[in-house]
């Protein structure tokens, strides 16, 4: 099954919790969540006190996305503040491995994210330690940016070695320009989370485009 990840970075911030808990009702399956530090990425967005105050409006599972430096600095924050994963970039990590144990020793689970340019040999030691592998099909820092098509073979590589392990627990989530089109590139090149923002948000029927973006992946 395909999953959900609607991306509050495109629901109005000033009913965010409204926005997530439509998101429940509408079929979503995770919330996505960005937090940027302006450092990292030239956005600035969330922290831990925001993802505190949404979380009593859903029972989703908060899919946390760091794109920060030094992220260790805030997870323990984001485990109280109700986080359920937590996904750093690789790029912003001097000891990854340190890293994605520091997240799974707080009892979360635990993702690695590369940005458009970073191969995949960056996972190659650490496949196995992580619940979660984000290839990020834009660049990362704004919302509403076009999808990149030569992400689809680095989607499908990261499958087969995925596979070949026989790690077919681990989640592989894609992250930017995703709609009823690209929804289905992706998931048949491996993936099985999909992350929307705008295709969401920004659609009078939130209902339809989750559904739209499921049957898309299915065919």
């Amino acid at each position: 099954m395909t999953i959900i990840a609607p991306s509050i970075l495109s629901a109005d911030f000033a009913k965010l919790g409204e926005d997530v808990r439509e998101a429940e009702r509408c079929g979503a399956d995770w919330i996505h969540i960005d937090i940027m530090d302006g450092q990292f990425v030239p956005n600035l967005t969330f922290g831990p006190p925001v993802v505190g105050a949404i979380r009593s409006y859903t029972s989703l599972p908060f899919d946390v996305h760091l794109m920060v430096n030094t992220p260790e600095r805030l997870f323990e924050d984001l485990k109280k503040a109700g986080a359920d994963r937590i996904t750093v970039h690789a790029e912003a990590c001097l000891h990854l491995h340190r890293t994605i144990h520091a997240i799974r020793e707080l009892g979360l689970k635990a993702g690695v994210a590369l940005n458009p340019h970073t191969p995949l040999s960056v996972l190659d030691h650490i496949l196995e330690d992580i619940d979660l592998a984000l290839i990020m099909t834009v660049n990362p820092g704004f919302g509403g940016q076009s999808f990149i098509p030569a992400m689809l073979p680095k989607i499908r590589d990261l499958r087969g070695r995925l596979d070949a392990k026989g790690l077919h627990g681990v989640h592989i989530e894609v992250d930017g320009g995703i709609n009823g089109e690209t929804a289905a590139l992706v998931a048949q090149a491996g993936a099985n989370a999909l992350v929307a923002g705008n295709y969401i948000y920004g659609n009078n029927d939130r209902a339809s485009a989750i559904s739209t973006l499921k049957n898309s992946a299915k065919a």
